[in-house]
């Protein structure tokens, strides 16, 4: 029997659980590849207020990237952090009258912008009478080395130091608003992986577009920043991921980094180089019937990834070993198949261990997940469980 079925030995899937030494484990291979940099929290990733706290008290850490305003306002307001940046642009009416009627939320949060239509949108929403509304420019990060080519995500009209220049001419102009950071997410490295399994050519076609878009980032980036700067009093300059940490943290131009996906360890993330993390968040499945031999038949799990379909969007059964799903059902809504030689050992109410392809939307699945610290099981609410849905 596993330490996991050990512990859990007196719940009855499916549940969720989520392994602390792991989790901290993480937490601090974030910080040593970080070399310095403050790591804001992506709090899309996690989405469970006990380990965003948990990661917050990590020496190293600070801050959170929320998803949604709603959740960024709902975060300060029980106390989980005074500096939140909301990392997607919102036209939350209710949310935004919500952020303006509070000075203290008003404060402690930023949202991200990248056009004047996003503050004719908020000021059409919120009127003039009002503290000013903290703004951060987002910059696209995506590499485009001919006319034409593009590589990573559309997350922005804004690419060029100039293009950033007269963005920000139009912020600081406007009155109600404060410009205090620049936000430029590099996908295209940060969440791809560099070695995928069984793809040798894949992968080296992958470090080579992520060396080049990484060095004219890099360039690019700290001419975008050099032009803001001229314009406001920046607070902030966010970059990076959970892949790209090393890389984005050596930027001068940089002043903190972002990583969420890295404290869970997904199965996406997998698939680099540079880095391992332990998988610190797990499902269990029972078993319900046993149809033919090497088939054992699991009730539920079918929880697959955000993203373009694939077979890397598919939970993946980890323990016992020698398991995988079928071809022609995959994980299912109500029964999920697996099959292999270890499925002969299987018996009715044993368990199944999975792993999800991502890392925050199995919070979206339970509405708490088991902590397993040491020889200790406590539960904590996700998203989830506090009756909070912000997608």
């Amino acid at each position: 029997m596993s330490r996991l079925d050990e512990i859990t030995s007196e719940l009855d899937p499916p549940f969720a659980v989520v392994d602390l030494d792991a989790f901290d484990h993480n937490a601090a291979d974030l910080v040593r590849r970080a070399a310095g940099r403050p790591i804001r929290v992506a709090t899309k990733s996690v989405r469970c207020r006990e380990l965003l706290g948990r990661a917050l008290r990590t020496p190293g850490f600070a801050g959170l990237m929320s998803y949604s305003l709603a959740e960024a306002l709902w975060l300060h307001r029980e106390g989980l952090s005074d500096d939140v940046l909301v990392a997607y642009p919102t036209v939350d009416r209710g949310a935004l009258r919500e952020l303006a009627a509070d000075p203290a939320a008003a404060g402690a949060i930023t949202l991200v912008v990248d056009s004047p239509e996003h503050l004719d949108f908020i000021d059409a929403a919120v009127g003039s009478t009002r503290p000013d509304i903290r703004l951060c420019l987002e910059v696209d990060a995506s590499w485009r080395p001919l006319p034409g080519l593009h590589i990573g995500t559309r997350r922005s009209p804004v690419h060029t130091a100039d293009q950033a220049a007269q963005a920000a001419r139009h912020i600081v102009r406007r009155k109600g608003f404060q410009l205090v950071g620049v936000m430029v997410y590099e996908g295209q490295i940060a969440g791809v992986g560099d070695a995928p399994a069984g793809q040798p050519l894949r992968g080296a076609a992958v470090r080579w577009f992520q060396r080049r878009s990484a060095a004219e980032l890099a360039e690019r980036r700290s001419a975008v920043v050099r032009a803001v700067r001229a314009l406001a009093q920046l607070e902030f300059v966010n970059g990076g991921g959970t892949g790209s940490l090393e890389r984005t943290s050596a930027e001068p131009a940089v002043t903190e980094v972002a990583a969420g996906s890295g404290l869970i360890g997904p199965t996406l993330f997998d698939a680099y180089r540079s880095f391992q993390p332990r998988p610190a968040v797990q499902y269990a499945l029972p078993v319900v019937h046993r149809p033919a031999p090497r088939i054992a038949t699991l009730f539920g799990g079918g929880y697959p990834a955000s993203g373009p379909p694939g077979a890397d969007r598919i939970p993946v059964p980890s323990r016992p070993r020698g398991l995988k799903l079928t071809s022609a059902e995959g994980a299912g809504e109500v029964q999920t198949p697996v099959v292999g030689s270890a499925a002969d050992r299987l018996r009715l109410g044993d368990r199944v261990w999975f792993r999800h392809a991502k890392a925050g939307e199995l919070a979206e699945r339970f509405t708490h997940y088991h902590l397993v610290d040491g020889q200790d099981l406590t539960a904590a609410p996700t998203y989830r469980g506090e009756g909070k849905s912000f997608g």
